[in-house]
């Protein structure tokens, strides 16, 4: 299994068209191709197409993409980003507004297509199991070892997306074939959990060790890094904390077991190698991403339409300009020091130039249309003198902007090559310092403090940091500190709302234009409506 997933990004629409059909009830549907699942799985690329296929979708379902995703329910309900109304632009039927404001219902259009994103994922990963396991390895052109990697691995990918499942609606129905039943039942998020872990522990041994050349694919070091992620939230998930679990599992990553990208599992020197246009080849520190190469495929990490200004290929040398949604909100963006290298290489602020001309300021296209362009963070009526800063009072150049990925100039060999983290070893280290903090009560060891600086210690100058007033100790690193710091060192990673549940903030919190409620049914999404309305065996989260 060393086919990396960069060299193979090609259209695999026919795998959707087998899943759409494998899962049809009636027998008398129109055949739109020759193409079956019985007569499908005969080659060897035909097998890695069916294995690699719920990855390219998982693309649309995690990453800060143009969709209505997972990755917009965990960023914009939390107290970092939000797509707040810029003028005449950013309403969107007050959906995003709902969301910061937490006032979502089970009508929401992004709830309801979240749901729907990833159950096709599962599909995609229900598929090629129940194929596989049905057909034998010679049939397929491989050979037994390796129809049981394919199988793990597709395994594993689907304990990954009922990871995020379990995350965000709690209680789903686990399914494991296409179409089987037709009416699934809810599960319990304690069964849920219990389905996650067993799928794991069963299949971790079969994964391949990580290499250069299974990027973007699940490897026995991703799965260990799923299985702290799923212990370390097991007590809000099930009531039961499994801390001793989470640090089995920590220390495994830690100590690289189970393979790395290029040798050596290690924290990069630089704040932007793990997310460049070529991070595949430089870093050392991802562990588990989602794999894009432009040049192959056309195909990119598709943040430009939520992030990108409407005269952002000015700024940046790219070939497209988004539509000037998703901006960092004021409370979150003092939550860095100004001597934070996060701050200043991670967001942007300030005046904005021409990528080949450092003089000469971008013009503004709305309310700064003909002057310069610059990006502030506050999010209010500066043009009509206003003082209020909410979800309906912003401008074009309201709030610091995303710069964590950065696609390069257009035409550049690598250009757009950026592949999307879901796991890197930084989170590693703060989630060990967490579980020992919470395993002393709250209070900061001096392992933990030792963990969490070794990874905020890059956000600094070495000047800055030798004069020891960034740096952690017993008695500054608290809880709300830890939180604080995961949340600076990843801003933009779809992270923030489970962290702020697990931490008891999420409602509880107040941020910005946000007021905390007691209502805890709000840590779970609603099961859309138009899942509700067909299936009468789902059961709606309570709340809703």
């Amino acid at each position: 299994m060393s086919t990396t997933l960069k060299t193979l990004l090609k259209p695999l629409a026919i795998i959707a068209s087998l899943v759409i059909a494998s899962s049809c009830t009636k027998l008398d549907e129109q055949v739109y191709s020759d193409l079956t699942t019985t007569n499908f799985y005969t080659t060897k690329d035909e097998v890695i197409s069916a294995v690699l296929r719920p990855y390219t979708h998982s693309r649309a379902v995690f990453a800060a993409q143009s969709r209505e995703n997972i990755w917009r329910l965990n960023e914009l309900s939390a107290d970092q980003l939000a797509w707040p109304q810029k003028g005449i632009h950013g309403y969107d039927d007050g959906k995003w507004i709902q969301l910061h404001y937490h006032t979502w219902t089970n009508m929401h259009a992004t709830i309801s297509d979240a749901w729907n994103l990833l159950f096709m994922g599962l599909g995609y990963c229900n598929s090629g199991v129940e194929n596989l396991e049905a057909h034998e390895a010679s049939e397929m052109g491989i050979t037994e070892e390796e129809k049981s990697e394919y199988i793990a691995e597709l395994k594993a990918n689907r304990a990954f997306y009922y990871l995020q499942a379990i995350g965000t609606f709690g209680n789903v129905p686990i399914v494991t074939a296409v179409g089987t039943p037709e009416y699934p039942a809810t599960n319990s998020r304690q069964e849920v959990f219990d389905f996650i872990e067993s799928e794991m522990l069963s299949v971790i041994d079969a994964l391949p060790e990580m290499s250069s050349a299974n990027s973007g694919r699940f490897t026995k070091i991703a799965g260990y890094a799923m299985l702290a992620d799923l212990y370390l939230n097991a007590e809000v998930w099930t009531g039961t904390a499994r801390w001793n679990d989470c640090l089995t599992y920590c220390n495994k990553v830690l100590a690289g077991e189970g393979g790395s990208q290029h040798g050596t599992l290690a924290l990069d020197n630089d704040l932007l190698t793990p997310f460049s246009t070529q991070n595949t080849e430089t870093s050392n520190e991802n562990i588990l991403v989602l794999s894009y190469d432009y040049q192959s495929s056309s195909d990119r990490c598709n943040w430009a339409s939520d992030f990108y200004h409407f005269a952002q290929k000015y700024i940046d040398g790219g070939d497209r300009n988004g539509n000037n949604g998703i901006v960092v909100i004021p409370s979150a963006y003092d939550a860095f020091d100004d001597h934070d290298l996060r701050k200043k290489e991670w967001m942007l602020i300030g005046t904005q130039y021409y990528y080949n001309d450092p003089t000469t300021p971008v013009k503004g296209t709305v309310e700064y249309a003909g002057e310069p362009l610059t990006f502030v963070k506050e999010i209010k009526l500066n043009k009509s003198g206003g003082t209020t800063s909410t979800m309906y009072t912003g401008e074009e150049n309201s709030g610091a902007r995303f710069n964590k990925y950065r696609g390069g100039v257009y035409g550049s060999d690598d250009f757009c090559n950026n592949d999307y983290v879901l796991y890197r070893l930084a989170e590693f280290y703060l989630m060990k310092a967490e579980v020992l903090m919470r395993q002393a009560g709250g209070t900061a060891t001096t392992e933990a403090v030792e963990l969490v600086n070794t990874v905020r210690k890059r956000a600094f100058t070495e000047t800055d940091w030798a004069t020891g007033n960034y740096s952690y100790t017993t008695s500054s690193l608290t809880m709300d500190e830890l939180l604080a710091e995961r949340g600076r060192e990843f801003i933009f990673e779809g992270k923030r709302r489970i962290d702020l549940i697990r931490f008891g903030k999420f409602v509880t919190g107040t941020w910005w234009d946000h007021s905390a409620t007691t209502n805890t049914n709000l840590q779970l999404f609603p099961i859309p409506f138009s899942q509700t309305s067909v299936n009468p065996n789902l059961v709606q989260n309570e709340g809703y």
